[in-house]
């Protein structure tokens, strides 16, 4: 019988929900305790949840003096970095949900603790669980595209530019880029094994989240909606990626990887204003190639989800605790998105192509 592992939530927000609903589904995982730095919230989410023992704190470090396994970090993204760092240093395991961190140096420094004290650093990539996003990885690590060396990524929503924490730069360190744009990026990387970025030349802007006609915080938006970079990466390859959380369009088009054998074109699923970017699953993937001298088109089959790729992602976290595994989105391989969000911000800020650089984990 597989041992129960105790969990601590930190931060009571509308994400902590699917953490704990998740959780509750596992025989096998005991919710302790829950800390959110707002008096009185951890006990309101105990209460809503009917979480029946749990304990709950204003502040975390009490949590973290528990005898718990491991935690889930869904603070805002400005203390994913110090949550995670004091959780790891006192032993725990951790999940935190992305974006990783707000800044390059911060998540280097979350990636050295989880070496140093040899606990998991996963991160919440729940779109590596769908099906799908699998079967395109497996193509295109199977050599039938031959050598790949042009992607391009990243999907737009019509209008859906969320507001509160995500539109300040304090709490949020990066807008669109962070948000929705880390799935984008690990769409391809993932798929291609996380080679390492090189160079990138980028553009960002935020008309429309500044703008009272479009965002009723307007008066409050430091942040960008839109991006758009060329990323070089190792081994030849060009990454083309765009992201907006609002624009005058129904897309920014299909995610494309081109082959010397043979192109995939990949859609993504749903229908509206919030549909159109990869946390939201796939639609539609067709190879493009070449069969006895004929230009071919031949649709892989889209597996519909079977299962909660949320609660997936939750799963992994507790089976890794359980049998001493590696963690299943290890912070070394986000650590490499987090870079390429950090070069693209840097880029459109002075207006210029820039180096990446992947710094050296210490211990």
């Amino acid at each position: 019988m597989s041992k129960t592992v105790r969990i601590g939530i930190i931060g009571s927000g509308g994400i902590a929900g699917k953490h704990v609903t998740a959780y509750k589904k596992m025989a096998d995982v005991e919710v302790v305790a829950i800390a959110d730095v707002i008096p009185g919230k951890a006990d309101e989410f105990i209460q809503k949840f009917d979480l029946k023992g749990a304990l709950g704190f204003d502040n975390y470090k009490n949590l973290l003096e528990l005898n718990l396994d491991g935690v889930s970090i869904c603070t805002p993204n400005n203390s994913h970095h110090s949550v995670s760092i004091d959780s790891l240093q006192a032993e725990k395991h951790v999940l935190v949900e992305k974006p990783m961190a707000i800044t390059l140096e911060q998540a280097t420094e979350m990636v050295s603790a989880a070496k140093k004290i040899e606990k998991i650093l996963t991160i919440g990539f729940q779109p590596r669980y769908d099906p799908n996003m699998k079967e395109l990885k497996r193509v295109i690590q199977s050599g039938q595209l031959g050598k790949v060396y042009y992607i391009q990524t990243g999907g737009g929503r019509r209008c859906g530019i969320p507001g509160g924490t995500f539109i300040r730069k304090e709490l949020a360190g990066a807008g669109a880029l962070a948000d929705i744009g880390c799935y984008s990026l690990d769409m391809a990387l993932n798929a291609l094994g996380y080679p390492k970025p090189l160079t990138v030349s980028a553009y960002a802007s935020n008309f429309f989240g500044t703008n009272p006609k479009y965002h009723p915080e307007s008066d409050a938006f430091e942040v960008e909606d839109f991006g758009v970079a060329l990323i070089r990466l190792e081994g030849g390859i060009a990454l083309n990626f765009k992201i907006s959380w609002a624009m005058h369009m129904d897309s920014l088009g299909p995610t494309l990887f081109l082959g010397t054998d043979a192109g995939l074109k990949v859609t993504p699923a749903g229908s509206g204003p919030w549909s159109g970017v990869w946390d939201g699953g796939i639609g539609s993937i067709t190879m493009f190639h070449d069969i006895l001298g004929h230009h071919t088109e031949s649709p892989i089959p889209v597996q519909k989800h079977q299962t909660d790729i949320f609660y997936e992602k939750v799963r992994d976290f507790v089976v890794a605790i359980q049998e001493g595994k590696e963690a299943p989105i290890p912070g070394e391989q986000i650590l490499i998105n987090q870079a390429i969000i950090d070069g693209i911000l840097r880029s459109a800020a002075i207006g210029r192509e820039v180096e990446i650089d992947i710094p050296t984990i210490r211990m």
